[in-house]
């Protein structure tokens, strides 16, 4: 995790870096502040510094975190509780206390964005938009037995039953639990929104809502690039309300069978793309030839024909760059323990993400000002 001019740290000297910045000592300044007169506990700093570690060391439990912490001196070093280290009891008092006060927590989160986004010119510009699952810490089985009736309870009620893709050798399918939704900017790979919402939620009610999060963290999207999950008409008018340029997969409808979304013709054959007028919200296409009179015309943008028009480059490598939201996904899941869910309930799931992914900025905050821009 470290730049190209900076020495890689251990996990427990970047802990202590998080712990430093300034955006992390406000958050447990503001905590302190709402800390009540009764039993004294444990410092908030070293409360905080247990959940950023989590991720760090990629541990999905409370548990073994804090077996973690008691057999590592360095960690309690870069905590500062030698020797009388926090219990998992406490972890769970905390994590309560974050639920509670969660607005301090998205501020945070907001001010380690605002960082980023002064660090990087031009992040949030373009935006990958995907969901993926999440599958709850409870029974999956949908059937009590084999050919018997449905489950009727589960131990996670938050969760339901939703639908995720085949990846890799895993197949696709029904699976019960959340979906997280994301959007990832494409240049730095980073996510600048996100929500966690039950399974049954469909991808495409969310694409719109993350674009407005995005906006009220200070970033200004101009491409929205998403799969053809997304492609449906009130996707195309919200982005054009916005004042974004949709990117998206177009789904074989009746009206793509028909032919409807191809570039006008006549007798010199197809006509070419001659630029787009966002203020218009419209294309302009010429006669290959310009013989034809009018020689160009100007077709309205809509789910067939949008601003950047399939048939272009630009569109293709748009589209490519949407990879970044899948592989921030599998970062997460894999590297920052997203994955496997430990805690049941939608806010405990809400709470985990944002922990996670507050690790994950925190520490891409810390390399930026470590290494210097013109580097």
């Amino acid at each position: 995790m470290a730049g190209p001019n900076v020495p890689p740290r251990s996990a427990s000297g970047e802990l202590a870096v998080l712990l430093d910045s300034p955006e992390i000592a406000s958050l447990i300044d503001e905590l302190d502040a709402t800390r009540w007169t009764g039993r004294p506990g444990y410092p908030t700093r070293v409360m905080v510094g247990m959940a950023l570690a989590k991720a760090l060391y990629s541990i999905s439990t409370w548990t073994r975190i804090t077996r973690l912490v008691r057999e590592h001196d360095g960690l309690q070093a870069a905590l500062g509780c030698e020797g009388e280290p926090p219990s998992e009891w406490a972890c769970y008092r905390f994590a309560a206390k974050l639920r509670q006060h969660k607005g301090l927590l998205d501020a945070c989160i907001g001010s380690v964005l605002d960082r980023l986004r002064d660090a990087n010119p031009g992040m949030g510009e373009n935006i990958a938009i995907d969901g993926s699952d999440l599958p709850a810490y409870a029974n999956g089985q949908r059937y009590l037995s084999k050919n018997g009736p449905e489950r009727e309870r589960y131990s996670d009620p938050d969760a339901s039953w939703g639908h995720r893709s085949a990846v890799s050798t895993r197949k696709g399918g029904g699976f019960y639990g959340y979906k997280v939704h994301a959007a990832v900017d494409t240049l730095t790979g980073l996510p600048v929104a996100w929500t966690v919402q039950s399974a049954r939620e469909n991808d495409a009610t969310m694409a719109l809502p993350l674009i407005d999060l995005a906006a009220a963290h200070g970033f200004k999207p101009t491409v929205a690039i998403m799969d053809k999950g997304y492609d449906n008409g009130p996707i195309y008018d919200g982005c054009a309300e916005r004042g974004i340029a949709p990117v998206i997969a177009l789904r074989e409808t009746e009206r793509v069978k028909r032919g409807e979304h191809k570039p006008p013709t006549c007798e010199h054959g197809q006509w070419k793309f001659a630029g787009a007028d966002f203020k218009r919200k419209a294309t302009k296409w010429r006669c290959p030839t310009g013989e034809c009179q009018p020689a160009s015309t100007w077709i309205k943008a809509d789910r067939l024909h949008p601003l950047i028009p399939r048939t272009t480059e630009r569109s293709r490598r748009l589209y490519r760059s949407r990879g970044a939201v899948e592989r921030e996904f599998g970062r997460l899941k894999h590297e920052w323990a997203l994955l496997p869910l430990r805690v049941r309930g939608v806010e405990r799931v809400r709470l985990h993400a944002d922990l996670t992914i507050l690790a994950k900025l925190s520490c891409a905050l810390a390399i930026a000002r470590a290494v210097p821009l013109a580097a």
